[in-house]
């Protein structure tokens, strides 16, 4: 009986809080398991998964840009060192931004573009644009879905910053609308495109770490001046982020450290995600940053946040391997992604320190000089190509411009992307789920399988050429 209340609880908490359905066929099974599951729509018949989509080739790209804070400034500007591009459209409800990303697009030699900044539904008249095969989104998170559905639905590409959803829902609303109207959406998860993410990628498809028992990723990221900024001087768009972390607790922003171990442990690719627990702890650092800087008598200061200084999410895949996922951006300590694979005949990880250790000498991670020369040795042959010019042209070290060349490439090939809709639902859906464990003592939260069962149709994640 007791299990049975908390699950009343927890659905009365997601309708009210999410709208997200309850699965009335498993209630007894939640019961029985601790389980929290959502329902999983039945896929509309006649309606077939995206799995390695290849559209049309589309030899000269066009692309239209929603949102042009410092994500698509920087965005446009890693664009004028990609060939087989044309920008014909730039959208923000703020029309100096407009006026900077013109100026930086006549200082390139290139051709102005169209201009929407007249209202903060004009992204519609951007997607409705016959002209436009590529959307590009770098808006505030709210944004993300109900563009690139619209997008899509209108029959462009779509590529969306981080997260692409904030619910399950959403999620499910993207990989619908992919499915339905065959169109690529693309998250633009570019951690996935870093040096050390992709060689060690490399490593384990080349066997060196053996299987992969458990990964680790995280997003630590001291972000209290952000958040706290001037909208108009170095802050957030209305201050969009700080709104969020007012009413939302646990991992809002999972994706940076789950994306690469994803993609090393094959998920949707012959594994898939089962299920999570998670974990926060109580807020201190937002209002303990409030009262210092504004003080004690502020608004900030008064201001009550539910989100958690850390919380700590545990994932546990089809095939008995784990995951443990990490947010926190209120402490003050390092940047810090972790990026942790651990196999059978190795070990790798990230930060805070560069690390390698391998069988038969385990206990000892290799030194630095010998890191650097495992590094060379299994560059990815995407970096290879790239990593030079990508170092060059700037963008979080240059994993931006990658994740560009990469989506372009493809595109212009009528390639599958690297990252598909089923990746982004995949790793955008934690935001919600964690946040259903955290706010019900931890509760076990089923994943859904976005791709409705055919998550071991492809065997092994492939890059095409």
């Amino acid at each position: 009986m007791k299990s049975k209340k908390i699950l009343v609880l927890v659905g009365v908490f997601l309708l009210s809080c999410f709208g997200t359905k309850i699965c009335a066929q498993n209630a007894d099974d939640n019961s029985k398991s601790g389980t929290f599951r959502l329902e999983t729509p039945v896929r509309p018949e006649g309606q077939q998964n995206v799995l390695q989509l290849r559209c049309d080739p589309i030899p000269i790209v066009r692309v239209a840009f929603i949102g042009l804070g410092s994500r698509g400034q920087e965005a446009i500007r890693r664009f004028m060192y990609l060939e087989g591009v044309e920008i014909v459209a730039l959208c923000d409800i703020n029309k100096d931004f407009v006026t900077k990303a013109q100026k930086l697009l006549a200082n390139n030699n290139k051709k102005p573009a169209l201009e929407f900044s007249n209202g903060p539904e004009d992204w519609k008249n951007v997607c409705k644009l016959k002209n436009v095969d590529l959307i590009y989104t770098c808006t505030p998170w709210n944004l993300h879905t109900p563009i690139a559905v619209y997008a899509m639905e209108n029959g462009k590409h779509v590529a969306t910053e981080v997260p692409a959803a904030s619910t399950v829902e959403d999620c499910w609303k993207l990989v619908n609308t992919a499915e339905k109207n065959r169109r690529h959406c693309m998250m633009l998860e570019n951690c996935c495109y870093d040096f050390f993410e992709m060689a060690t990628l490399n490593m384990v498809q080349q066997g060196v770490l053996g299987e992969i028992v458990h990964a680790e990723g995280a997003y630590i990221h001291d972000l209290r001046s952000l958040n706290f900024g001037d909208p108009k001087k170095d802050g957030y768009q209305g201050m969009w982020r700080l709104k969020h972390n007012e009413k939302h607790t646990a991992n809002p922003y999972p994706t940076h450290g789950l994306g690469p171990v994803c993609q090393a442990l094959n998920i949707h690719r012959g594994d898939k995600l089962n299920s999570l627990v998670s974990m926060s702890s109580d807020q201190f650092g937002m209002s303990q940053y409030a009262k210092k800087t504004f003080g004690d008598s502020s608004a900030f200061a008064k201001q009550h946040y539910e989100l958690g200084d850390m919380n700590t999410t545990i994932i546990r895949t089809q095939k008995g391997k784990t995951i443990m996922i990490q947010h926190d951006v209120t402490s003050p300590r390092p940047y810090n992604r972790i990026h942790m694979l651990s196999g059978t005949k190795g070990f790798v990880e990230k930060y805070p320190v560069q690390s390698i250790a391998l069988e038969p000498n385990a206990h000892e991670s290799l030194s630095q000089k010998e890191i650097d020369k495992m590094l060379k040795k299994y560059e990815h042959p995407i970096v290879t190509e790239v990593g030079k010019k990508a170092k060059e042209v700037g963008g979080h070290g240059g994993m931006d411009f990658i994740m560009d060349f990469r989506l372009i490439y493809c595109l212009r090939n009528g390639l599958p992307l690297d990252e598909d809709v089923y990746d982004a639902a995949e790793w955008s859906c934690l935001t919600e789920l964690t946040e259903i464990s955290v706010r019900n003592g931890s509760i076990p939260v089923e994943i859904p399988d976005f791709t409705r069962g055919d998550w071991n149709k492809l065997q092994g994640l492939q890059f095409a050429k």
